[in-house]
């Protein structure tokens, strides 16, 4: 199932339909399918379009985090906090808040 949606979104890339939502929605679905590095490719490219979407910050982090880049995780949270801050988006904002904490928690 999820082989013919990533199929049916990357058919729609570069094509009129293009934006935030089609590279954010794609980059969710490699990641559903633990391809972490093409997702955070695909997420960059939603950011692209537009650097405020709180959501592919969040899931930017978490794909960082699943490829094993724990800065890079870091810095997508620190990114979104203020994107979401910017947007008045007080959920994703206490989210990404809560991730980066317990990313940042020292080891017991």
């Amino acid at each position: 199932m999820n082989d013919a949606l990533i199929a049916r979104l990357r058919s729609q890339c570069g094509g009129p339909r293009d934006g935030a939502l089609l590279r954010f929605s794609l980059g969710s679905a490699l990641l559903g399918e633990a391809d972490a590095a093409a997702a955070i490719d695909e997420l960059r490219r939603a950011l692209a379009f537009d650097p405020g979407y709180s959501a592919a910050w969040k899931l930017l982090g978490k794909a960082c985090l699943q490829a094993g880049q724990s800065q890079a995780a870091a810095d997508a949270w620190r990114n979104g906090i203020a994107a979401a801050a910017q947007r008045g988006d007080k959920q994703a904002e206490k989210e990404m808040t809560v991730f980066l904490r317990r990313l940042e928690k020292p080891p017991a």
